[in-house]
């Protein structure tokens, strides 16, 4: 077992002192790396007012003019600590604003540990069954799960049920059933489908916000939704998230609705600072999302190159800083019945094998490798030289 000790840029450290190379980065929003001076240096600064107020600040609405800059769609927003809040607070103005009450989600998508959205969740969660899980029946009977990338499917899912549907949320590419893209028509088939039963589509931008650029997925698709959630990435690891839309939906939250969403720490001083950091760092190095793609690339070749050699039959997915393959043969996931498809027992093999080489993956194989501004060119070279003998390891033992 894996206990981590601290970090520093691209490594992480147990309590043997052992370094690693970690490209679970925090899953996700550590894009700089550990400890990236622009983040940590001088911190006293951001707490020298106060850890926490509960009131509205200046800091907390120049936030929001930046975030709203990126992200048009979210004319009006709230922050919160977590993304799991993000996601619970948009699906509550979501069903204020419909006065409706039923969610449609994917299989294979993750938004957070709420009831909600654990139902036959992606990422570490495993919620097979509801009632196992600590799911009430009662949410069950309020979500349809229909399968990512296929409209006919959802068609099916809410054939008689039209008329209940608050809100199609959805991740508009996928990072937690492996890394997943959106077929052609399928994002615009669902804001076709939300439009026609006058439900709200809402985009989780939890990873891919910020992870794939400062328009995030929601440029790259070219879909406008309803609503938006973002989350820790903003904030460079410190607790900070937020959701937002459009004015006249967001207007159902108090106080001038009545819709209340809460948290004493939302939007305090120290998480808005560290978030304007962030945006800061991105802003005045804009060589940084070519950089971390250029390694990414580079990883993933490598990775092709590997299996090929080997003739192993598995498909390398790389896209901006993420890079993902999955034990199972033929082309990239494409729902959650591909993912589960892939071999759990070789990928714990996998996995045991790289940490024994001082490579940090993380432990479900439903997850991704993030990589950071951090990572060089002799990591991944390191990498690629573990992952060749992980492999001969597992496919010989």
């Amino acid at each position: 077992m894996f206990v981590q000790a601290s970090a520093r840029g691209a490594y992480a450290y147990d309590e043997h002192g052992r370094r690693y190379i970690d490209y679970i980065m925090g899953y996700g929003p550590l894009l700089f790396g550990h400890t990236h001076p622009a983040l940590v240096a001088d911190l006293d600064t951001l707490a020298a007012s106060g850890w926490i107020w509960g009131t509205t600040h200046p800091e907390e609405i120049r936030l929001a003019e930046r975030i709203r800059n990126y992200l048009p769609a979210m004319e009006r927003m709230r922050f919160t600590s977590t993304g799991t809040e993000a996601v619970m607070g948009a699906v509550r103005v979501a069903r204020a604003s419909t006065r409706r009450s039923i969610v449609v989600k994917f299989a294979g998508n993750y938004h957070g540990h709420s009831d909600l959205a654990l139902f036959d969740a992606g990422a570490s969660a495993h919620t097979d069954d509801a009632s196992r899980s600590g799911i009430p029946y009662g949410v069950t009977q309020d979500v349809i799960v229909a399968r990512y990338n296929d409209l006919d499917d959802l068609d099916a899912k809410m054939n008689g049920r039209e008329g209940d549907i608050a809100a199609i949320l959805v991740e508009p590419i996928v990072g937690n059933m492996g890394y997943v893209t959106p077929v052609p028509g399928f994002l615009a088939g669902l804001r076709a489908r939300a439009d026609r039963v006058g439900a709200l589509l809402v985009f989780d931008e939890v990873i891919t916000w910020l992870r794939l650029g400062l328009h995030g997925a929601s440029a790259i698709v070219g879909i406008t939704p309803d609503l938006v959630t973002v989350g820790k990435i903003l904030g460079g690891g410190a607790p900070i998230a937020a959701f937002g839309g459009r004015a006249e939906v967001m207007a159902e939250l108090a106080p001038a609705g009545r819709v209340f969403t809460g948290g004493t720490h939302a939007g305090n001083p120290v998480s808005v600072g560290m978030a304007h950091r962030v945006l800061d760092l991105l802003e005045s190095h804009p060589h940084y999302y070519p950089q971390m793609e250029t390694l990414a690339e580079r990883l993933a070749s490598g990775i092709r190159s590997l299996f090929a050699d080997r003739a192993l039959p598995y498909a390398v997915v790389q896209h901006a800083s993420i890079v993902d393959f999955k034990f199972r043969a033929g082309e990239p996931n494409r729902n959650y019945d591909d993912a589960r498809r892939a071999d759990k027992e070789l990928y714990r093999r996998y996995y045991d094998a790289m940490l024994a080489r001082g490579i940090l993956l993380p432990p479900s194989q439903n997850e991704v490798m993030f990589l950071s501004v951090a990572h060089a060119e002799g990591d991944i070279d390191a990498t690629l030289v573990a992952i060749g003998e992980s492999l001969d390891e597992i496919f010989t033992s």
